[in-house]
């Protein structure tokens, strides 16, 4: 399998320098992703895109996913009384695809927004970041860390687009009615045989923070209940929470705005969903063992959107509303986009293959039901009150 030897041998060596001789699915999870050497994200082993990627994203399949969310973003300026600077925060830029559509349409269509835009992109990737900087050279973007932005500094959105799933989450499994969490140790077979990898295995134990059960009860699920099969197993990402407190923290007032792949918690812990939802993506194919080509494929769990909105209310974030990403950008105007096809002067392979990515974009079994929360905080009643174009559904 293809394996990076160097992080396989720093995360074998991490485990023998911890008490138990193990570490948390999350740890384990966030060295293979975020090393900063060898990690999935930090290394060049990340591609996205078609050729050659080992996934894709909305916008690799055409600029109208950014165009659309542009339009929501200036309804969104409009309403905050059209404040200057009005702060874009995106979280997780990827290949700078999104950032470009979304800058080229305001240069384009909003001169006025344009100038009173603040772009800032909070990256973690170091071969991301280049890229990013590398295709947005010509727009004034600002690259920082979530961190270094001052408490209420911002005033506009901040958002992601296939962030959250990324985050490193604890995995846990039902054992005789009790909630055990996974940990991951190296395999003690395998030093008899001196193979050059390290490779690792599976145990379980007690739960390694509080915060797991408590996660559990802001959810409102119940293991105890006998609906739930021994053997049950599922995540929890408390990375995620984390990530939110600091995200209400910096904004002063304005939206917090998430697409991802995910669901209510109702539906994420159904009892039939009895092996989680954690998968790995290598090269457009996907799996759910994280244990093999290690530093070489991502490693994704589904999003939990009730911690989400239970977290954010915590953190002064009131929910706005949660749709669909296909019912979400109908609402912007894809639909005419899609009625306005026929009239343009292309060639039939252009006219299909543009049909199809707008296709693609609301198809509810794949991006299209990947789901979209947006909060809010620091409005006041007359801009509460004013209903968002992207959860106005056409009667």
């Amino acid at each position: 399998m293809d394996s990076n030897p160097a992080l396989c041998t720093a995360i074998a060596n991490h485990i023998t320098t911890t008490p138990q001789q193990r570490i948390t699915f999350a740890q384990f999870m966030d060295m293979v992703l975020y090393h900063p050497e060898y990690g999935y994200y930090s290394s060049d082993a990340v591609k996205i895109g078609f050729q050659g990627g080992d996934f894709f994203t909305s916008p690799n399949l055409c600029a109208d996913f950014g165009e659309l969310l542009a339009e929501q973003f200036l309804q969104m300026w409009e309403i905050l009384g059209k404040p200057v600077p009005f702060s874009l925060v995106e979280m997780g830029a990827g290949q700078g695809l999104l950032a470009l559509h979304i800058l080229k349409y305001h240069q384009l269509r909003y001169p006025d927004f344009f100038t009173a835009l603040e772009y800032i992109i909070v990256e973690k990737s170091p071969t991301l970041r280049q890229e990013q900087q590398q295709r947005l050279q010509d727009f004034p973007v600002r690259w920082c860390n979530l961190e270094d932005i001052p408490p209420n500094a911002i005033a506009g959105c901040f958002f992601s687009n296939e962030l959250v799933d990324a985050f490193p989450v604890h995995q846990f499994i039902l054992e005789t009615g009790k909630l055990r969490e996974i940990y991951v140790t190296t395999d003690q077979n395998e030093k008899e045989t001196n193979a050059p990898c390290p490779s690792f295995v599976e145990v379980t134990g007690e739960l390694s923070t509080p915060q797991l059960a408590e996660y559990l009860d802001l959810v409102q699920i119940k293991f105890a209940q006998n609906a739930y099969p021994d053997g049950y197993r599922s995540e929890i990402n408390l990375a995620a929470l984390d990530w939110l407190s600091i995200v209400a923290d910096r904004l002063q007032r304005g939206y917090v705005l998430t697409i991802d792949y995910g669901y209510p918690a109702s539906r994420y812990y159904n009892p039939r969903r009895s092996q989680g939802t954690l998968q790995c993506y290598y090269h457009h194919r996907f799996h759910d063992n994280p244990y093999i080509n290690i530093g070489s494929q991502d490693i994704t769990a589904h999003v939990d959107f009730t911690a989400l909105e239970r977290w954010g209310e915590k953190c002064n974030l009131k929910n706005v509303g949660f749709i669909q990403q296909g019912l979400f950008l109908m609402a912007l105007g894809l639909g005419d986009r899609i009625a306005a096809l026929s009239e343009q002067q292309q060639s039939l392979s252009q006219l299909l293959k543009r049909r199809d990515a707008l296709h693609q974009l609301i198809d509810p079994t794949g991006l299209g039901g990947f789901g979209v929360l947006i909060q809010s905080k620091g409005l006041d009643k007359t801009e509460v009150s004013q209903p968002l174009k992207g959860l106005t559904l056409p009667e």
